[in-house]
């Protein structure tokens, strides 16, 4: 029997970021996502009462932003709950309040990065616990070195974020960067797409995790700088975070489809 004949790497599937031909296609694209992410949120444990939230750039109007319904769970947001929220706070497409911290930390995080489509924030257990030391994350592992010298770290509480000079403070703090930790508060992520911040944000709550529980239990070993430098470039990207998540996104998908609703 001659030996099987490999199949030509041409010829095998390897998922990509689509590519949608219209503004409505690319806009749908975008709700289908952050549902998505929302639910996978509520899924992992993020949810913390009415805090959090997740926003979409829409594709048509860029100075506005697709969000969560404030007061409604995670779990249960569907694409027709979606609210689009203009540069001033108001909602122009939808049926709820948005939340308004959600909009004063988003809004300027939109502003000041054109760059930025999505962007994730919740009061997740273990990013809120490393935000309690102040510290950043340490390149202990593999998957922290995405992070490696690309997390800012906001130093500062002054409460509830209601105002904008205050959202013009950590979109600054934030800077060029993937993430900040907001000391005392919580971790924020960003991306050049919603699977991206989506994404950064779950990698980023389960290396405090490690980090943390690496910390308890002893003194973890350091990843040297060249390496940790050399790993991020490998690991650190928006594509290699994209290509990360679609797993989980299938999952969510077949597994609660009502949430393309």
């Amino acid at each position: 029997m001659p030996e099987p004949t490999p199949i030509p790497t041409e010829q095998l599937h390897f998922a990509m970021p689509p590519a949608p031909r219209t503004v409505e296609e690319e806009r749908r694209h975008r709700k289908e996502r952050l549902a998505a992410a929302l639910r996978l949120f509520g899924r992992f444990g993020f949810e913390e009462g009415v805090a959090g939230h997740i926003t979409a750039r829409d594709p048509e109007f860029p100075d506005c932003f697709w969000v969560n319904p404030f007061g409604m769970s995670f779990r249960h947001v569907t694409v027709g709950d979606l609210l689009l929220v203009n540069a001033e706070g108001r909602v122009v497409e939808g049926r709820y309040h948005v939340n308004q911290a959600a909009f004063v930390i988003h809004s300027q995080v939109h502003q000041a990065r054109p760059d930025v489509i999505a962007a994730a924030h919740s009061h997740s257990m273990y990013g809120r616990a490393l935000s309690a030391l102040g510290e950043l994350l340490d390149p202990i592992t593999q998957d922290a070195c995405a992070f490696y010298e690309d997390t800012a770290l906001f130093d500062d509480y002054t409460g509830v974020v209601v105002d904008e000079e205050e959202g013009r403070r950590i979109a600054a703090a934030l800077g060029p960067h993937k993430a900040v930790i907001l000391r005392n508060h919580g971790l924020l992520t960003v991306g050049g797409s919603v699977d991206a911040a989506a994404w950064w944000f779950i990698a980023m709550e389960r290396s405090c995790q490690v980090q943390l529980t690496a910390k308890a239990a002893g003194k973890p070993v350091l990843i040297d700088h060249h390496h940790a430098v050399r790993t991020r470039e490998q690991l650190g990207s928006d594509l290699v975070a994209w290509i990360n998540y679609q797993p989980l996104y299938q999952q969510i998908v077949r597994s609660e489809p009502d949430l393309l609703g």
